[in-house]
């Protein structure tokens, strides 16, 4: 499958990016609204599935939407159904890291029959009404407290969570969404310049974006498995946190990577690639229908 464009339902032009061969995993970005680039392979995962990376509209190599408010999350999952119909699959296995798990949940409890599996990387649960706090965050940050960095960070760390960051403050606090600090964090964290669309992302989750209680009563009649995959040291979300929203999906299965910051498949590729492409596995055979 080559990379490809097609068009959303108002006439948005959007892009995917192939990586690999096999079955397809089509991944949603998070940011919120932050091109696909970042994503890389995720981690090497791309030798166990054909991954489908889709940039969502305002980011990487798709349009810009004629109605900004088309950046909302909830009209996002029209977008999602229209890469599926243009893939031409009955059922998708999905992806979703961070605030795409907003995106990924909406479009599972809008259209619970396609979904295949479906793979929550740190993902959010707006949708369902759970979220993030600056406590959980701190929370996370605290355990970094043996790090050679952390003095210098922290400062900078709670700024960005009180609204007061400067630009010098969130370099200086990048670390804190890692969980190792070296050369391949740090070349990711530094092509993070210019991949998210700071418009589409103060809009993704603005005022009608969510319907939790709706949602919630969908995904309670989910049958599809889902994995959810959390950081030892992420606040975003706290393992604790993963466990609530895992615990609001009846077929979720719930993993820890250990040591693992925001971005799983850089901390531990191994780790990530053999927990996830083990999940997709078991979710592939249990659709296969039964001998006889």
């Amino acid at each position: 499958m080559p990379d490809a464009t097609f068009t959303a339902p108002d006439g948005t032009e959007l892009s995917h990016h192939v990586l690999g061969a096999g079955e397809p995993l089509l991944c949603l970005p998070g940011g919120p609204m932050r091109a696909s680039a970042y994503l890389g392979d995720l981690g090497g995962l791309s030798a166990h599935r054909q991954l489908v990376l889709l940039d969502l509209r305002g980011t990487g190599d798709s349009g810009v939407p004629a109605d900004p408010a088309g950046y909302r999350c909830d009209r996002l999952v029209d977008d999602v159904e229209a890469w599926r119909r243009h893939l031409g699959l009955e059922r998708v296995e999905l992806l979703a890291h961070s605030a795409a798990g907003d995106l990924a949940l909406s479009y599972a409890a809008r259209y619970p029959e396609r979904i295949g599996a479906l793979v929550l990387v740190h993902a959010r649960g707006r949708a369902l009404g759970v979220d993030f706090t600056t406590e959980h965050r701190l929370e996370a940050a605290a355990l970094r407290k043996a790090e050679p960095w952390y003095e210098s960070a922290r400062e900078a760390f709670e700024a960005i969570w009180a609204g007061t960051a400067t630009d010098a403050q969130w370099d200086a606090a990048t670390p804190f969404f890692y969980g190792r600090w070296d050369a391949a964090a740090r070349a990711h964290a530094a092509g993070e310049v210019a991949q998210t669309n700071d418009e589409a992302a103060e809009r993704y989750a603005s005022a009608g974006a969510f319907e939790p209680a709706a949602t919630r009563a969908a995904l309670a009649a989910l049958r599809a498995p889902v994995l959810f995959l959390a950081g030892e040291l992420d606040g975003a979300p706290l393992p604790r946190v993963a466990a609530d929203i895992a615990g609001l999906l009846p077929t979720a299965e719930l993993t820890v990577q250990p040591g693992a910051g925001h971005f799983p498949w850089l901390d531990d590729p191994d780790f990530f690639v053999r927990t996830v492409a083990a999940f997709l596995g078991r979710a592939g055979r249990a659709q296969l229908p039964a001998a006889g």
